[in-house]
């Protein structure tokens, strides 16, 4: 029998309608999350004021706050609720440097808060290997056999592991040569878009993290690591391929500032070398906001974002992707505030709030231990030109004053690395009455749990030492170690490298290249971490595996009301 005429015209209308449609462009979302370090509830935002009025100071001004647990996940939720493709990704260091609420907790609940949310990837980040790879093994896979039970599965006694995956192209056994954790994973969305994200991390690994904890492992080059999987993943015709690496640099414009070519540090050399059928960049590490484009190997260009830190900024990723030719139509980035404020428009989560609630519960006590007071009401973290802080002087005053007897060191001298002060103290959304400082915020301060080391150096090295503070820069910024009072030079940035330290002096007299001195430092530091080698050579150590740097800390704030340090120790020329 025949097809009528009609019948055959309305049928080829519907299948070419089907065709049009299965081509049209499909909308998807990716959100990038970077260094949130255990930080479920907020912090301050430093990158947006808000009005603070007193009755002293009617218009001040502080930090906004932003970020937690509740917020990043109620602005993933409501994504999903406008785009069923979208997908949560991490940047790396998730976990490890948290405060109490989570560190005291093995970061568990920072795992299950991001699992909650729907976290599908992210990259390794360094802090991840702070307790070794046997305890990040354990946090991805899951179970309770960790290396301190004292922590261990006090959230969740069946602790399940992260439902996400930690992806990690340039960490390989030393042994085997063979990944790790697996080098990139495609992940489908509900529409049927393939986005294929391939992770890595800082090749400095080993150098920022304990050494023994990572002693396995290989940490190679990041762009020649993840293009080595590139034809790989081409060839099974992902959508789009997005870059999660725990690396980053440092921007002159801010996070808000679309497309910036102000972009500086380790990551432009990965960028500029990484395959051009890489989409765009999702970076971290550098605790920076910014939203450039860099350069690509073919002549293109394209997306380099990080997020700040702490949840600060969620990066977004709004794709356009043809599904049926597999390829990328166009992306447009932005750094969305996880505005935490009362004024906030974002809905908080309601499991994540269940989580902070229980995290809350059985470490509050701990927490809200008064330790001390400040003569005002925060000392700050932040560098002056010379790249001497004054919390960092106090914090260094602290480790001195601790190792400075006959029993517990002999120190003269002690030296503070920048990276291991994470925060203010407190931070601007803890400030209390009358300058009271609790256990959490000395602890927020100084998270890691190093103990304190005193070695011998002579002047000489002592010298050397300072000088490897211009030798090792990351993101375009020299590193600079926090002095105890009393030590005091001036370096000069125009001078040669191994030539910028000057008029070296312990309290006033000339440091004296034979002479020896006795030199306090935390144990990543005394073994030579952030680059600081010269430590390695200190003799007639002094190991005190019972006297950690939180220990100095507290008992420096219950002797003292202190005030911030004078920041006058350092100078630049």
């Amino acid at each position: 029998m025949k097809t009528p005429l009609m019948l055959l015209t309305l049928a080829l209308g519907l299948s070419s309608c089907s065709l049009f449609q299965s081509n049209k462009p499909l909308d998807v979302v990716v959100l990038g999350l970077n260094d949130f370090h255990g930080n479920l509830v907020p912090t301050g935002f430093s990158g947006i004021k808000v009005p603070a009025p007193t009755a002293a100071n009617p218009a001040a001004t502080a930090n906004l706050t932003a970020g937690g647990a509740e917020i990043i996940g109620g602005y993933v939720a409501s994504s999903r609720a406008a785009n069923a493709n979208t997908v949560l990704v991490g940047g790396g260091d998730l976990i490890g440097a948290s405060p109490v609420i989570s560190s005291l907790l093995r970061d568990e609940p920072s795992v299950i808060a991001l699992s909650k949310m729907g976290m599908a990837v992210s990259s390794l980040g360094n802090h991840e290997f702070d307790q070794g790879l046997k305890e990040l093994l354990r946090m991805q896979n899951g179970g309770c056999d960790s290396n301190d039970m004292t922590k261990a599965c006090k959230f969740d006694p069946a602790y399940p592991g992260a439902s996400f995956k930690w992806l990690g192209a340039n960490v390989t056994d030393k042994t085997s040569g063979k990944p790790v954790f697996a080098p990139y994973q495609i992940v489908t969305t509900p529409g049927g878009a393939r986005i294929a994200f391939v992770g890595a991390v800082t090749k400095t690994t080993p150098t920022i993290v304990s050494p023994s904890g990572v002693a396995t492992l290989n940490f190679l080059d990041e762009a020649d690591s993840v293009n080595k999987y590139i034809p790989e993943i081409k060839a099974q015709n992902p959508d789009a391929i997005i870059m999660l690496i725990h690396e980053g640099g440092a921007a002159k414009d801010t996070y808000n500032v679309a497309g910036c070519n102000s972009l500086m540090g380790n990551i432009i050399d990965i960028a500029k070398r990484v395959d051009p059928a890489v989409n765009a960049i999702i970076s971290g590490h550098t605790h920076q906001g910014y939203n450039c484009v860099v350069p690509d190997p073919a002549g293109g260009s394209r997306v380099v974002i990080q997020g700040d830190f702490y949840g600060h900024l969620l990066q977004r990723l709004d794709l356009s992707v043809d599904t049926a030719n597999h390829k990328l139509l166009s992306i447009k980035a932005a750094n969305v505030v996880m505005d935490a404020s009362a004024a906030t428009t974002i809905t908080r989560d309601a499991t994540q709030t269940g989580i902070v609630a229980k995290a809350r519960s059985l470490t509050d006590a701990v927490k809200n231990t008064v330790v001390g007071k400040i003569s005002v009401p925060q000392i700050l973290r932040a560098n002056n030109d010379a790249g001497e802080s004054a919390l960092g002087d106090v914090i260094a005053d602290s480790q001195l004053a601790a190792t400075s007897g006959a029993t517990t060191g002999n120190a003269v001298i002690a030296l503070m690395n920048p990276g291991g002060i994470r925060a203010d103290l407190p931070d601007s959304t803890n400030i209390k009455e009358g300058g009271s400082v609790n256990f959490g915020d000395a602890f927020t301060v100084q998270p890691f749990g190093n103990t304190l080391t005193t070695l011998t150096l002579t002047g000489a090295q002592l010298k050397a030492v300072l000088e490897q503070q211009f030798d090792n820069p990351a993101a375009g910024q020299n590193r600079i170690l926090q002095p105890s009072a009393g030590l005091t030079y001036t370096w000069t940035a125009s001078a040669a490298t191994g030539s910028k330290v000057s008029d070296l002096k312990l309290g006033g007299v000339n440091i004296v290249p034979t002479t020896a001195y006795r030199v306090t430092a935390n144990n990543f530091l005394a073994d030579g971490g952030d680059g600081f080698t010269v430590f390695k050579d200190g003799t007639d150590r002094l190991v005190q595996p019972n006297l950690g740097d939180i220990d100095a800390f507290q008992a420096y704030l219950k002797a003292n009301t202190v005030a911030p340090g004078p920041q006058n120790r350092i100078t630049k020329k």
